[in-house]
């Protein structure tokens, strides 16, 4: 029924097994134990990108979680409309959950695939998928301090005695205390890195305390209790997915962390660059445009002097009158403010009357104002 799940499983530790029984030899246990974990590592670094697209999501979903609290307030009772919104939300922001459990979920076939395989390693067995009968004869005579890979402590249902296996309690005892021993700490170190990269509000959800728990000493314990159930060779994948898992934690960690870190550090730089110096005015040319102003016409200003021709270029005066035809040796004159032109020139602005501009400030002619002399003008003031 999983013939899908058990075929690529025995031939990837298959291929290990010849490759590293050239170098110890095809009936050794560290020959068997090395493929056993190579398995797990081939494996991991198939699920490498997956890994570090859940923990991407992981990252995101901290960062828009406050979002998810306020559709969960406004959508309590709507289960239905709460999880359209969750997904549209979680569509905006790229993250895809499914995605995120791709690692976990790939790993518990490939847990149940080997511990099918290797329960099949029976010593009357003559075959064994992609294993022949001197593969199957190999397996069960490989040891490590006369522990046999295929056994079990406790043997599980339908599993041969120890007897069969040609080993004791004692042998077993000497190789598994320590593999449980290890599988249990490296478990419980690995949650508990997971647990440090959770937020204040993520620890404080009581489904999130619960998992935590679970993941920080039920399960260590469960590994720990369960090793004498399981075949030897469980053990060695289960450690070396949990050492895998802690050391992969560990750079991709590091690596996402770098990147926000200098994300941060360009965001920072770039704000410092656009922001005006301490003393400098802004520049009105560079100067944002306002919501809500007027907009600019190009070449237009709104000023009353722009009309006054300031370098010297003469003014176009054009009139209805000149339009006709001009008489040869002569030219209407085109008026200026009521002043005709001289020789095609501008005329020559009138200097003010002062006589006038005094008889407006009511100053007579003789220096005085309104009959009484005017007081000399204080040309410097003291400062």
């Amino acid at each position: 029924m999983l013939n899908f799940i058990y075929y690529p499983v025995s031939w990837i530790l298959w291929f290990w097994h010849e490759a590293f029984g050239y170098v110890f030899g095809p009936s050794s246990g560290a020959t068997w134990a090395l493929a056993v974990v190579f398995l797990v590592f081939t494996l991991r670094a198939i699920l490498y990108k997956p890994f570090v697209h859940q923990v991407r999501s992981m990252r995101k979903m901290q960062e828009f979680a406050p979002e998810i609290q306020k559709l969960k307030k406004k959508y309590g009772n709507d289960k239905q409309k709460l999880a359209a919104e969750m997904q549209k939300l979680q569509s905006e922001h790229g993250v895809n959950p499914v995605g995120g459990c791709l690692p976990m979920l790939v790993q518990v076939p490939v847990f149940i695939g080997l511990f099918h395989v290797l329960r099949e390693f029976q010593p009357y067995k003559m075959e064994n998928y992609v294993f022949d009968r001197a593969d199957v004869v190999s397996f069960n005579d490989a040891s490590i301090f006369g522990a046999k890979l295929g056994a079990s402590v406790i043997p599980y249902h339908g599993a041969l005695p120890l007897s069969d296996y040609n080993t004791t309690i004692s042998q077993m005892l000497i190789v598994m205390i320590p593999l449980m021993i290890a599988a249990g700490l490296f478990t419980h170190i690995t949650a508990r890195h997971s647990v440090a990269r959770q937020t204040e509000a993520q620890m404080a959800n009581p489904q999130a305390a619960i998992m935590n728990k679970l993941t920080l000493y039920i399960f260590p314990i469960g590994v720990v209790v369960g090793a004498p159930f399981l075949p030897l060779a469980i053990l060695f994948y289960w450690v070396a997915n949990n050492l895998w898992t802690l050391g992969q934690q560990r750079v991709v960690y590091n690596k996402i962390d770098r990147e926000e870190a200098e994300k941060a550090t360009k965001k920072t730089e770039t704000q410092r660059s656009l922001a005006p110096k301490v003393g400098q005015k802004p520049d009105p040319v560079t100067r944002q445009k306002k919501p809500g102003a007027k907009p600019i016409t190009p070449g237009v200003t709104n000023s009353p002097k722009a009309s006054d021709s300031t370098d010297g270029s003469e003014p176009s005066d054009k009139s209805p009158a000149s339009d006709g035809p001009a008489s040869s040796g002569s030219s209407a004159p085109s008026p200026t403010n009521g002043v005709p032109k001289v020789n095609g020139s501008p005329p020559a602005k009138k200097a003010p009357d002062e006589s006038g501009a005094r008889a407006k400030a009511g100053e007579r002619p003789g220096g005085q104002r309104n009959g009484r002399p005017s007081a000399p003008t204080k040309r410097g003031r003291k400062r």
